[in-house]
């Protein structure tokens, strides 16, 4: 099985303003005359880490990575103010034309595979390949899942899953998202911050196939807390700002672009059935469903995306 490349550091850092707010972390890595690549994270607000520069051959790709609205080193911290996918696919856009790039690589997973899709539709002629991993196509369905009690993710982590209800009461639990927003919207930061880390807990522990239910997942640290679950309650109360099934809806403007879709049999946090019919609809790509839950740093699902990634760089490089 294929592994991630070693540990590599940037060669170039820079802050990018997008609009009179928000400013963006913007890293390149790798070969900056190598195939170019966009690096699109989760969440919506969890930030980019070192892991992600890996998924690449470091001699053949020119790997750009960026930290969302709101996220990681982005500024104002934790920002939703301008903060929706249509902001989103203009900030890449906006990346691409200020890096002098014509075409490149486009790679996400989970609320990154939404964006990807989201971008590359909007701009075809931009995206020379797609690899996507735990796809999330932001309906209904999708957010009830992992976030509301007429979901089915706290009957498979009922451990977890007590303390994320918990922390709401009784008489507010027929809609979670708005309980927390609620919370996570607070002006006293204490109320705020024990929010976040409850939504953490339940997310950040969640996506690993081999499950320890007192783990406390990649969400304990306050900063990183309050992004991931600001934005994503902001954007799953909003239906991720995206028209109802606007990802199926329009995939025939990129099923000419070679891809690979990867996704684990077991992932909690974004079910299989979402990348079967994103398989369904796109009958091009490649499919490949492994033993393994949510997370990119599953074996399973590394190997797939390695692959992918040299593929593409084997074709364009």
């Amino acid at each position: 099985m294929r592994e991630l490349y070693p540990e590599i550091e940037p060669y170039r850092s820079q802050r990018l303003a997008v609009d009179g707010l928000h400013e963006l972390h913007l890293e390149e890595c790798g070969n900056p005359d190598g195939l170019p690549v966009i690096f699109l994270h989760g969440g919506p607000g969890a930030g980019v880490s070192p892991y992600h520069r890996r998924f690449f051959d470091p001699a053949r790709y020119r790997i750009v990575l960026f930290d969302q609205r709101g996220a990681g080193k982005s500024t104002p911290h934790a920002e939703l103010r301008d903060n929706t996918t249509a902001h989103l696919v203009a900030d890449i856009e906006r990346i691409r034309e200020h890096l002098g790039i014509e075409r490149w690589v486009v790679f996400g997973g989970s609320w990154g595979s939404t964006l990807a899709l989201a971008y590359a539709q909007a701009h075809p002629e931009r995206a020379l390949g797609l690899v996507l991993r735990g796809i999330f196509l932001g309906r209904p369905g999708e957010l009830r899942w992992f976030n509301e009690l007429d979901g089915g993710a706290r009957w498979i982590f009922p451990e977890r899953w007590e303390r994320y209800v918990g922390h709401i009461p009784e008489d507010e639990r027929d809609n979670l998202t708005e309980a927390y927003w609620r919370r996570l919207d607070s002006a006293d930061p204490a109320v705020r911050l024990a929010a976040a880390q409850a939504w953490g807990y339940w997310e950040g522990g969640s996506t690993t196939l081999i499950h320890d239910p007192d783990e406390a997942g990649n969400f304990e640290e306050p900063q990183a807390a309050i992004s991931l679950a600001r934005a994503e309650a902001h954007y799953f109360r909003h239906d991720v700002f995206l028209q109802p099934d606007q990802l199926l809806r329009d995939v025939d403007r990129i099923r000419h672009i070679p891809a690979t879709i990867v996704h684990g049999r077991y992932d909690i946090i974004c079910p299989m059935k979402s990348a079967y019919d994103l398989h369904l609809a796109w009958p091009e790509a490649d499919f490949q469903v492994v033993l393994a839950g949510h997370s990119a740093a599953d074996p399973a699902i590394v190997d797939v995306l390695v692959r992918a990634t040299d593929a593409l760089a084997d074709r364009y490089a």
